[in-house]
């Protein structure tokens, strides 16, 4: 791959407190759904890359899970998950909302931020300012700049109405160094379809659930196959799995009726993403304290 003089190139990863609009600002740079979206914490559980192609720059996003503090195996190892990332990119941005005060919370991941890549470069992020007026954005920017320091620039933008996005590519290219293509043109992720397609069962998955369920579910795709004699079909078969039976319960809803409704919310995004039609053939498991098991989260991919 050629690169022209003065191209830019680099890997940079978003952080913040949970729904700060980390995975919805990914997907908006993109152009596409790379990384999927919840209110619920720790929604991203494995570093996601989305790349943006520019002529004059190639950003490398490094979607990660949320720094927290862990309460399970699943949660340390999704932790230095976040670590070993940090100090590989060459920038990262903190995402406040521009509709909530800074917090503890905020400032924890601050400093285990610079403790951990001190001499990272940091940007400042205002996400979600289409959901407060322009004086509360005014507001935020200040706080967020005293925060990070006069050194650091702080951006304001809207990945929901796409406000400003383009304002944030700019000053992040303007941040990475001088470097090569790193990945082919019409490459926007290192994501498998199969990958991307057990996410989107799992992002269904968690709408509407109680607190203490998403940190429970996982998902498996366990066949893909074109359907027999038909070549606009393909059959997805999967695995949703819960540590108890009354999440398994809760999951399924009265006479399989909610997870009637996450399948034909998954299936629709896993068409889009297959370009065909799917039937998602969906089974809800018990896998007891898998976030605890060291094998069962080897299995699962963690």
């Amino acid at each position: 791959m050629s690169t022209p003089e003065g191209f830019r190139s680099g890997f940079v990863s978003f952080v913040g407190r949970p729904n700060t609009g980390k995975s919805t600002l990914t997907n908006a740079l993109v152009g596409e759904k790379i990384a999927i979206t919840s209110s619920r914490p720790q929604t991203t559980r494995h570093a996601i890359r989305g790349i943006v192609h520019r002529p004059d720059a190639q950003i490398i996003l490094v979607d990660t899970p949320g720094l927290h503090r862990p309460r399970t195996l699943l949660g340390e190892r999704l932790n230095a998950l976040v670590e070993d990332t940090y100090q590989d990119v060459d920038l990262i941005g903190l995402c406040i909302p521009a509709g909530e005060k800074i917090g503890p919370g905020d400032r924890w991941i601050l400093e285990q931020v610079r403790s951990l890549c001190p001499d990272t470069p940091l940007l400042g992020l205002v996400t979600k300012i289409d959901t407060v007026s322009r004086q509360r954005v005014m507001e935020q920017l200040v706080a967020v700049s005293e925060l990070l320091g006069p050194e650091v620039e702080v951006v304001p933008v809207s990945a929901a109405s796409g406000e400003q996005v383009d304002v944030v590519a700019d000053v992040i290219v303007s941040l990475l160094p001088e470097g090569p293509k790193f990945y082919p043109e019409d490459m926007i992720t290192e994501e498998s379809d199969e990958s991307r397609m057990a996410e989107l069962i799992r992002e269904a998955a968690l709408e509407g659930v109680r607190e203490e369920l998403p940190h429970s579910i996982a998902v498996t795709i366990e066949e893909v196959l074109p359907r027999e004699g038909r070549d606009d079909l393909v059959d997805v078969h999967a695995t949703v799995y819960v540590e108890r039976q009354s999440q398994k319960s809760i999951v399924l809803g009265k006479g399989g009726s909610r997870m009637r409704d996450v399948g034909s919310r998954a299936r629709k995004g896993i068409e889009e993403l297959l370009g065909t039609r799917v039937y998602l053939d969906l089974h809800v498991k018990v896998l007891k304290e898998w976030q605890r098991d060291p094998k069962m989260l080897g299995r699962l991919g963690f």
